[in-house]
């Protein structure tokens, strides 16, 4: 039990429910501004969705987030990560997709080895690429500087309004007209139209698909879909780079790790096996948590990193909350949209057409996704709460990268999978968790035939699994999907997207806020950085 572990009686500057990557990040920040700061999280391991955790003797995996795309550099740089064993190795290549006719299409990071890698399919489509790369990096650099800081609340009235006015018509003061027309269409557009407009081979515009809707709800044709082609433009990495994908030595578990050790040099106390039942709220003020044993802690603020409908329906009671606000929150669109199979291997997995000069950093990364229309069909039957028979496998042979991560002789392979849905219309998860792992494998033995012999361990968690185990409420990676509707100020809901909540001293840090879902600390950056700007106010320094 982690009740003896708690001073008696004392009061915290702020409590941090949940200590995932955004939690820890926001707990580091908050320690460091020289608050005392209480991590607690109900699992025996810190990391969230961001850990590296056994699922056979000798064999680890990232279990659940398994790439590192867009960890802030100023996070990695603040905490001092790589002095705590942070390391990250690029993907290169970023995406790789094979086809059953045996091709294999490889993206690289260097872009005149990519156009070169296209051209061979389609030469025109080789030179647009550089032509859409070019426009598409710009336009996401008009986003970037929204990432690390609240979105604008266009209600505001008064100086303040025109203060956010100014702050964010200064950060569009060189776009053109044109780019403004094109921003818009990537914020409400199809990803397919888009590659239809663009694109003239099928493989291509499969391969763009591969790396643009992980985890979101819709298929390719559905609205709002494009906006993947800029979000995973935005820089990330310790070298800040556009588009940066990378491998974490140790598996993701290394970054909470690296997170964790550095917020307990700066003051942090971690706190495991504490599940949080209430938040300890009176006379419409925050006082502290109330632990499910019963233990009452103090603080003068509370964090949550848990998701927004955990936080406010679960955690906190509806007679503490506006009426609208509360329906607001019951509205956000989670269910699913998708899963994890994990696998130890006795064998490397050989996808079909992989040429035979790739180093082994270069055999890892496989999307196993046909085509367009196979990835609208896959989402239209998820879509009415069945299992569709064909998945979308998203395939990392993680110890390619990380020898560290089985024995010699042994191979892990972690698989992300969509789309399938939260609520089955036949059935319950537990009676087809299996049924989900053996189809995952079929598809992977279509384009690697030694997989399906070659399995010493399985594991698969739906999206039961991912709410029972990892607590993301109807098994939704991001805490909230993200569609135009739920981005930016309207994240989690409309009037208050700025990690404030209705509650005076509740606030939220996870990625159910601005900027959303990945691995990234910006949430729990963000978060911390809005509590100090509070806290220098004086508002929260009388005790709880």
């Amino acid at each position: 039990m982690i009740s003896p572990q708690i001073k008696p009686g004392k009061i915290y500057d702020a409590i941090i429910i949940g200590a995932g990557h955004n939690g820890l990040t926001a707990a580091a920040y908050l320690a460091r501004a020289g608050l005392s700061t209480l991590a607690l999280e109900r699992r025996e391991i810190v990391g969230g969705c961001c850990v590296t955790e056994s699922i056979a003797p000798g064999c680890r995996v990232s279990t659940t987030s398994y790439i590192a795309s867009m960890l802030r550099p100023e996070v990695i740089s603040d905490l001092k990560l790589r002095e705590f064993g942070l390391r990250m190795v690029p993907c290169d290549p970023a995406i790789q997709v094979p086809f059953l006719d045996g091709q294999v299409v490889s993206w690289w990071a260097d872009r005149e080895r990519a156009k070169a890698e296209f051209s061979k399919i389609s030469a025109q489509d080789g030179e647009t690429f550089v032509r859409v790369d070019d426009k598409l990096k710009k336009l996401a650099r008009y986003l970037q500087p929204f990432f690390l800081e609240p979105p604008p609340e266009f209600d505001t009235r008064g100086a303040k309004g025109l203060t956010e006015l100014f702050r964010v018509g200064k950060r569009f003061r060189k776009i053109s007209n044109a780019e403004i027309a094109e921003l818009i269409s990537f914020l409400t557009g199809s990803l397919g139209e888009f590659l239809d407009h663009n694109y003239e081979s099928e493989k291509i515009k499969t391969m763009f698909l591969a790396n643009n809707v992980y985890g979101k709800h819709g298929g390719p044709y559905q609205p709002g879909t494009a906006i993947g082609l800029l979000f995973h433009l935005l820089s990330g990495g310790e070298h800040e780079l556009q588009g940066f994908f990378g491998h974490v030595i140790g598996g993701m578990g290394a970054i909470t790790q690296a997170l964790a050790n550095s917020g307990k040099k700066l003051g942090v106390e971690i706190r495991t096996e504490a599940p949080v039942a209430k938040i300890d709220v009176r006379n419409g003020r925050a006082r502290g948590v109330v632990l499910e044993d019963g233990t009452e802690i103090g603080g003068r603020l509370v964090i949550s990193n848990a998701d927004p409908k955990r936080t406010f329906l679960k955690l906190t009671s509806p007679r503490d909350l506006p009426d609208d606000f509360v329906h607001a929150i019951r509205g956000i669109k989670m269910e699913g949209p998708c899963a994890k199979v994990n696998m130890v291997l006795g064998e490397e997995p050989r996808f079909t057409g992989t040429p035979a000069h790739y180093t082994p950093l270069e055999r890892t990364f496989y999307t196993l996704v046909p085509s367009l229309e196979f990835a609208e069909k896959c989402y239209d039957t998820a879509k009415f709460s069945e299992i569709p028979e064909e998945l979308w496998v998203d395939c990392v042979v993680s110890s390619n990268a990380d020898e560290s991560l089985a024995p010699k002789g042994k191979h892990i392979l972690t698989c992300f999978v969509q789309y399938v849905p939260y609520n089955l219309k036949h059935g319950t998860w537990d009676e087809n968790r299996e049924l989900l792992g053996d189809r995952v494998v079929k598809k992977i033995g279509e384009y690697a035939p030694n997989v399906p012999g070659a399995i010493l361990a399985r594991q698969v968690l739906t999206p039961l699994d991912l709410e029972r185990t990892y607590g993301l409420t109807e098994g939704n990676i991001f805490h909230g999907d993200l569609r135009l509707e739920q981005l930016f100020f309207m994240r989690p809901v409309a009037g208050w997207s700025q990690y404030r909540t209705p509650i005076d001293g509740l606030y939220l840090c996870g990625a159910g806020t601005h900027p959303g879902g990945g691995v990234t600390g910006a949430p729990g950056h963000n978060a911390a950085h809005q509590v100090l700007r509070d806290w220098k106010k004086g508002r929260f320094k009388q005790g709880a």
